[in-house]
């Protein structure tokens, strides 16, 4: 851990102590040699607020929800578990619905297929118990409503059975418009009169006005409606999306440029980046992600491809060329190789439930940024340190361009990250901690971890652990490093009240609480 002296990332209480994680669910399981299919791979996962409900879209252009089931009938239970006495059960999590956000799309004027892929998921405020969410493929994003519908059946009506004949209640609305007739074919409660063109009707016998006096829901139903659509700004592929804490807004870019966008109008958006040189061949870094502040509605940061973060205030101008802050690390004399700009690049970046801190994830490192010191990262968390004699090697196979997201947990006492071989890691941030944890995606998440040795030729920090697979395994070095490049887990989200983490390797959603 590099750095983690410079500032006091939590509360000066000491370190807290490292967390047992334990398997808590898997939707997706699949069985052995099971071949997955290309659209059912998840390519994005969010949480929202509350940590009630799940989010997660596929290659296929489809969104599948889930819902919080162990806390739905305890309204006050989140309250209590925000107190220091420990949570008498895990998490569970229920599937609620699914729906196809996107479809496959052919662009005539450049001919290019738009593929269905979800590239980002993010919540919305919920209204009058119904939820809304962005989702965003390649070009366009959709806003998206979500509504329990209940069936309703009309079960009484205000007719007396025995006013009508056959004793029979009318019990759906089509027997209720049923009445008694007289041998003539005159109906006894109204008659017909020719010279006002209208009804009359009796003053006696069965009323006239046939109503439901008792309706039932029999059941419900999930309805998911795309409310608009938020097409036609991007030339480039969209990274991220971000809802802006004002509720109102939300920004949305890709290599060159950011959009921001009202939730209400959707065929118009306001262009507030631009990086696009004026001639494309001096082009040095592109736009790689991009979030709004969570408490702030005028910052926002974006990352790019050379390794910077640039924090910027849309109260400066209506094009924020020039930014407020910019936070990068400078390179070491003589580091400098044909690989350090690509590995540099950061995938992903988020803020700290606060607001204060940015943690960032490049090919090699996650780093947490304090905002008020731009000097450079408070702390460097290795990740793939020991792939750094294998970059020829993931570099002639595109592994070296994986974008591996990364994830604070609510309290900000801890950041996680995925790598190869479905495992992810999980560091502790404060000052002094030791905490570094590698799990797997699988049902038994902790096993048998080993210190890597340090070696002079790359010296690991005491933070980077490995799991030992055996020595026979194949993609495995003697030091337990596995090379399993074609098993990824590139997508995870911590829970924002809860030690809990879901994380998605290939079509399967594991989920994990401490």
């Amino acid at each position: 851990m590099n750095g983690g002296g410079d500032a006091e990332v939590a509360s000066p209480a000491g370190p807290p102590q490292s967390l047992e994680w334990k398997f808590s669910q898997v939707f997706g399981e699949r069985t052995a040699g099971e071949e997955v299919q290309e659209v059912d791979i998840i390519s994005a996962i969010e949480f929202d607020k509350t940590g009630d409900h799940l989010a997660t879209g596929d290659r296929g252009g489809r969104v599948v929800l889930f819902e919080r089931t162990d806390t739905r009938h305890h309204g006050f239970r989140r309250d209590l578990e925000r107190m220091d006495n420990p949570i008498s059960r895990h998490p569970e999590f229920r599937y609620k619905t699914e729906f196809q956000s996107h479809e496959p799309e052919f662009d005539y004027l450049k001919s290019l297929e738009i593929e269905e892929k979800i590239n980002k998921i993010r919540w919305c405020q919920t209204a009058n118990s119904a939820l809304f969410l962005l989702s965003t493929n390649d070009k366009t994003i959709k806003f998206w409503k979500v509504q329990e519908k209940k069936v309703k059946k009309i079960c009484e009506m205000n007719v007396d059975p025995s006013r009508v004949g056959n004793g029979n209640v009318a019990s759906s609305s089509v027997t209720a418009g049923v009445k008694p007739y007289l041998a003539n074919g005159v109906c006894p409660e109204r008659s017909y009169n020719y010279l006002s063109n209208d009804f009359a009707f009796s003053p006696g016998g069965i009323p006239s006005l046939h109503l439901p006096v008792v309706v039932a829901s029999h059941e419900t139903s999930l309805v998911a409606k795309c409310r608009r659509i938020y097409a036609h700004a991007h030339d480039y592929h969209i990274n991220s999306i971000s809802n802006n804490s004002d509720g109102e807004t939300f920004i949305s870019a890709d290599d060159l440029r950011i959009n921001l966008w009202n939730l209400e109008i959707s065929n118009q958006s306001f262009n507030i980046v631009d990086v696009k040189p004026a001639n494309m061949e001096d082009l040095t870094e592109v736009i790689t992600s991009a979030e709004f502040h969570p408490t702030h509605c005028n910052m926002l940061a974006y990352s790019s491809s050379k390794g910077s973060i640039r924090l910027i205030d849309l109260r400066q101008s209506a094009l924020c060329d020039n930014h407020t802050k910019l936070f990068e690390e400078q390179e070491a004399p003589g580091s400098r190789s044909f690989f350090t700009e690509i590995i540099a690049s950061i995938s992903d970046i988020k803020f700290g439930k606060n607001g204060r801190y940015i943690l960032s994830r490049d090919y090699m490192t996650l780093k947490l940024w304090d905002i008020n010191m731009d000097a450079g990262p408070v702390a460097t968390f290795q990740v793939h340190e020991y792939l750094r004699p294998k970059l020829c090697d993931l570099y002639e196979n595109d592994s070296i361009f994986d974008k591996f997201e990364c994830c604070l947990s609510g309290d900000g006492l801890r950041v996680a990250t995925g790598s190869y071989s479905n495992l992810f890691r999980v560091f502790g941030v404060m000052s002094g901690s030791t905490e570094a944890s590698t799990l797997e995606a699988s049902k038994n998440p902790m096993r048998r971890q080993v210190q890597t040795p340090s070696r002079p030729s790359r010296s690991l920090s005491s933070l980077t652990r490995v799991v030992r697979r055996g020595a026979d395994s194949p993609g495995v070095d003697t030091n337990g490093n596995a090379f399993d490049f074609t098993t990824k887990l590139l997508h995870l989200a911590w829970h924002p009240t809860e030690n809990s983490i879901a994380c998605a390797a290939a079509n399967s959603l594991y989920m994990y609480y401490a």
